[in-house]
């Protein structure tokens, strides 16, 4: 059923937690890898953990497409990317529509009750459709290089699974079980305050969303809008201009980036502005589970 409880709302909280974790060598330097625990799944996880796989095939394609040295350096420099036209406006009107089919979601969130600023959203109930899934796994098998990487650079001893069934999993065995892929609809004056999406201890430390509607046609307003704070300086904000069926990668938290006296972390937000008119709909891809 379709509620707006607290207990759905977004996790805000920048502070790390404890992690499933093991000790590894690498390159002389000790990391940490997540794992899960090899048992046997219940029903309701096998259940979950279904896909539709021609939806995960098609979109693999499209994300293998892009250029993703080019993509990578771009986040590396700006804490995002944007692939550009990655669904089709047929994909995206079907996204669109499927808001009104309460068997698809598994909670509705009305922003206003929560302080997180005007309009609404809903996550996705498992089984994700095939679009979603397929989105879900094909871009986390292109970021979790970059993750790795990034956590290397920062001095985190973490690194994630290949793949995301295998963060899925470590995710559930850590209690955090409910899907996080959801959709945003905002019409005339509502707007998205700054924030990050953190639901639990396990945490991938980069997101997606995908825009739906047509700026400029379907609304104005409602840009995408991305605020850094580095420490001892102001923050700097960016605008990052998107089209219908544009993906956008960025940071769920912190980046790194190149000092003077080495390599430092950023903390990330981010938000949209005010909608002046129409309605826009977004796809947010989070790759973690909820608790």
């Amino acid at each position: 059923m379709i509620g707006s409880g607290a207990k759905d709302a977004r996790r805000f909280t920048d502070e790390p937690g404890d992690r499933m974790q093991r000790p590894s060598m690498a390159g002389g330097e000790r990391v940490v890898v997540l794992e899960y625990a090899a048992r046997r799944r219940s029903g309701d996880e096998r259940t979950a953990c279904r896909t539709a796989a021609p939806d995960v095939r098609s979109i693999g394609a499209r994300v293998d497409e892009h250029d993703w040295p080019e993509l990578s350096q771009h986040l590396d420099a700006h804490g995002y990317a944007i692939l550009p036209k990655l669904l089709s406006e047929s994909e995206t009107a079907a996204l669109v529509a499927s808001y009104d089919e309460p068997r698809t979601f598994r909670s509705r969130i009305v922003m206003a009750q929560h302080g997180f600023g005007r309009g609404e959203y809903k996550y996705f109930a498992y089984p994700l459709p095939g679009i979603v899934a397929g989105l879900r796994s094909s871009l986390y098998r292109r970021l979790v290089p970059v993750a790795n990487r990034w956590n290397g650079l920062m001095g985190i001893d973490l690194r994630f699974p290949e793949t995301h069934d295998e963060f899925r999993r470590v995710c559930h065995e850590a209690g955090q079980l409910r899907p996080t892929p959801l959709l945003l609809q905002y019409t005339e004056g509502d707007f998205n305050a700054l924030h990050q999406d953190v639901y639990g201890d396990h945490v991938f430390p980069l997101q997606a969303a995908i825009l739906l509607s047509a700026p400029g046609a379907d609304f104005t307003g409602g840009e995408f809008v991305l605020v850094e704070q580095r420490p001892r300086m102001q923050s700097r904000a960016e605008v990052v201009p998107l089209g219908r069926g544009d993906c956008v990668v960025w940071a769920v938290r912190h980046r790194h980036v190149r000092g003077t006296r080495g390599t430092y972390r950023v903390s990330m937000r981010h938000g949209v502005s005010r909608v002046r008119s129409g309605r826009r709909h977004t796809l947010g891809v989070i790759f973690h589970d909820a608790t």
